[in-house]
Formats: structure tokens, C-alpha cells, sequence
């Protein structure tokens, strides 16, 4: 993983696998947010398969899919979560630009 803080409460980082969030969670992770769809790309894994070992973990994670540009729905549902979210988060998506693009609608 290739991890990439933006500051204190928000890291971004391409798909994580399941058998990497044990990792996550020792790097001292709280939550996790997935801004990417299933089925985005062969061989990726299932946010369902990240939920279930996140959980094990004891991280609480979001699903918040987005395909394109930020719609509405996808802020104010991240918004949401991130009021709920025990700090600090790692989102990811393929590249990490996406769950970015989610945080950076904070400060809007």
C-alpha cells in the first residue's frame, strides 16, 4: 500500500485488498471508506470482501461508490459518514483520487 496522508483525520490509498487491512488497522486506522464501485475492474475485490475483514478488525467502513464526476447524493452521504466516522479514515478507490475528491468536499 501506498499510503498518502492528506492530514491528520484523512490518508488516500489505491484498492486496498482484504488481506491488507489487517495492516491498516495497525497503522492506527479507525475507519475506512470505499468511494470505489464493485466490478470497476477484473479481479478486484468486493467492498463486501473488505467490510468483512475490516469489521474483523474492529474498523467501521463506508461504501460510497462513484463513477465519474461527485454527484450530490455521494456528498452528502459522505458527509454523513464522516460525522460518525471514528477518526482518522483511510478512503481508497483505484488510484486514491476519488476518495480525495470526496474529503476535499469538507471544506467547500
Amino acid at each position: 500500500m501506498n499510503i498518502r496522508q492528506l492530514d491528520d483525520n484523512f490518508s488516500i490509498t489505491a484498492q486496498i485488498m482484504p488481506d491488507q487491512v489487517k495492516a491498516v488497522a495497525a497503522a492506527g486506522y479507525r475507519s475506512i471508506v470505499c468511494a470505489r464501485p464493485d466490478n470497476e475492474e477484473f479481479g478486484q475485490p468486493s467492498f463486501d470482501e473488505v467490510a468483512r475483514a475490516a469489521e474483523a478488525e474492529g474498523l467501521q467502513i463506508f461504501h460510497i461508490p462513484v463513477s465519474g464526476g461527485l454527484g450530490e447524493g455521494q456528498i452528502i452521504r459522505f458527509h454523513q459518514a464522516w460525522d460518525r466516522m471514528p477518526k482518522p479514515v483511510l478512503g481508497y478507490c483505484r488510484s486514491g483520487a476519488r476518495a480525495g475528491s470526496l474529503y476535499a468536499t469538507l471544506s467547500e
